[in-house]
């Protein structure tokens, strides 16, 4: 099918498009050069034109979200989806797959990376995918707390970790390296935490710096199209910040060497909101967010995504196992914990942010602060879905970020006035523009992905990827911003049109991306001896039942790399 879209806005950052009025042509799911005089047209007067929305980090499928599901039927009847041609759904903070995926197409996004999959249970991951129409997909399979990593960190031998590391992506088919609380998970295996960089691991002669420096080492090694993804150790604490900031400077003498795209950094913080806290306690409680901030800019190594609070009843899932307890014992809400034999663990509350909280409205601010004081080429916009507030709800923080009135109407008369008293928002005087919003929601997350080659930018051979949003780029009025990007007028998903005003028009199974990295042979055979022996050892499963195999996903697309010469 060719089409040819023409009149709209074109805001295209990677390319430096700027709000040009320009033609895009697509054919057999690609942009191109020019179509033919058969070509249809899509009339995009009065509309803005971006590349298709990328998720750089969201909880989507596998086995924390379903157990999220299944322990709160009440999320469930919260919102019902019900539309002529496409499956049922149900769900507000935590919808079904099905529902999941047209949703984010509504938005006007085409490709999602699950953030934590526990390699023992990736089957489940890709299973929920193989049922997540609209997207394209990625997983990140989680190492920050694994007993093989930890053996090959106390022998300080860092090729045989970056062959496990290799051998374990293409197994669990995994995007890149995960690390939530660094050793912390498997010290609550044992009813434990650590708070430090230096707290020893329990049972293990290694702390989280070895894990984040030995495991950003490897990551460059391997030369993965992602940096390493972290969330840092004390999430959710007052006083936090200090770690976040300690913890980004670990990376800064490892330089980024990816062998696929164009990635700079080599440390990524994910949900940086929830690592930038100032205070002693809840009652002290302030923000740290341009003390983090500052670093941020400052470095030349260092990405991050916000988890932008939404103030909304949501439910919190994580690897971060004592967190979640934290939070537990806190609300005395429903609470699931499950510790995934020598891997991870994970836990998930309910949880409500209200707007007459004080900690909730700060924690609001602190997400808005990051986005509107970071370098605006080094931050991208999450809710941490559905932690910090579904994805959903990315129109209203558009909307925030957009019109300055609209963000102050909710500063001054919606939250709580501690937010005027210890946070900077109150001085924040920036708006974005359309051009910043493409970055936050687009080619920021394509390059740090390493897949800014096909995605997130409308030139020449890039995938047909494209959302069309009926908006003035000047608009300043925040319900016309929400409803404009909540309900794209067309998405075009490899090509195909997939909405149309607002709507899901044809259901479309996408692809899944993995790193299929080459490493040396002889290495690899000796890593696998030890592999076999940690399974005969302690796993509850077989060596051969392990991997994730061919029939788990719709169209498997592997990234190769050689990695032979480590």
């Amino acid at each position: 099918m060719e089409y040819i879209i023409k009149n709209g806005l074109v805001y295209d950052p990677i390319n430096g498009i700027d709000g040009e009025k320009m033609d895009i042509c697509v054919k057999d799911g690609k942009i191109v050069e020019e179509v033919s005089e058969n070509a249809k047209v899509i009339d995009a007067s009065n509309c803005v034109v971006m590349p298709g929305g990328i998720e750089i980090h969201s909880h989507i499928s596998g086995p924390k979200v379903n157990t999220g599901r299944m322990m709160r039927p009440e999320d469930s009847i919260k919102e019902i989806y019900v539309k002529k041609g496409l499956k049922c759904g149900t769900g507000f903070s935590i919808p079904s797959t099905y529902k999941t995926g047209y949703q984010y197409s509504e938005l006007g996004y085409t490709f999602a990376m699950e953030a934590a999959m526990p390699p023992l249970k990736a089957r489940h991951v890709h299973e929920e995918f193989l049922f997540t129409p609209q997207l394209d997909v990625g997983a990140l399979p989680l190492f920050g707390n694994n007993w093989i990593v930890f053996k090959y960190i106390m022998e300080n031998d860092l090729k045989a970790l970056a062959a496990y590391i290799a051998w374990m992506l293409k197994t669990v088919r995994g995007y890149g390296i995960k690390i939530v609380n660094p050793g912390g998970t498997e010290a609550w295996g044992w009813g434990t935490n650590v708070h430090s960089l230096d707290d020893p691991v329990p049972g293990f002669d290694v702390t989280p710096r070895d894990i984040l420096t030995s495991l950003g080492k490897v990551n460059e090694m391997l030369g993965l199209p992602h940096s390493i993804h972290v969330h840092p150790n004390d999430l959710g604490h007052p006083g936090n910040y200090e770690v976040t900031i300690e913890t980004m400077k670990l990376l800064e003498n490892i330089k980024a060497k990816p062998k696929v795209g164009s990635r700079w950094s080599s440390y990524h913080n994910t949900h940086l909101q929830f690592h930038s806290y100032g205070g002693t306690s809840w009652k002290d409680f302030e923000s740290k967010a341009l003390d983090v901030v500052d670093y941020v800019n400052k470095s030349k190594h260092v990405t991050v995504d916000v988890g932008q609070v939404t103030l909304d009843e949501t439910t919190t899932m994580t690897a971060d196992g004592p967190m979640e307890y934290d939070l537990y014992m806190m609300t005395k809400f429903k609470w699931a914990n499950c510790d995934v034999e020598l891997e991870t663990g994970s836990g998930v509350v309910p949880f409500i942010y209200s707007r007459k909280n004080p900690v909730h409205s700060v924690q609001w601010a602190i997400g808005l602060e990051l986005l509107l004081y970071t370098d605006v080429d080094k931050v991208m916009l999450t809710t941490d879905h559905p932690n910090a507030g579904p994805f959903t709800r990315y129109p209203r923080i558009i909307a925030w970020l957009l019109s300055k009135s609209y963000r102050d109407d909710w500063l001054y008369n919606k939250v709580h006035k501690w937010v005027r008293e210890r946070t900077a928002l109150p001085d924040a005087d920036k708006e974005y523009t359309m051009y910043e919003i493409a970055k936050i929601t687009r080619a920021n997350q394509a390059i740090s992905l390493g897949l800014s080659d096909n995605m997130g930018h409308l030139g020449v051979g890039a995938n047909a990827d494209i959302a069309i949003y009926e908006i003035n780029p000047e608009e300043k009025d925040g319900k016309k911003i929400e409803k404009a990007f909540r309900y794209a007028k067309y998405v075009l998903k490899d090509g195909d049109v997939v909405v149309k005003d607002g709507e899901v028009v044809k259901e479309k199974y996408c692809k899944t991306y993995y790193i299929d990295a080459e490493v040396d042979e002889t290495l690899l055979n000796e890593v696998l001896k030890d592999v076999r022996e940690m399974f005969r050892r302690y796993y509850t499963i077989d060596f051969n039942s392990y991997p994730v195999t061919d029939e788990y996903a719709n169209n498997w697309m592997p990234i190769k790399i050689d990695a032979t010469n480590l």
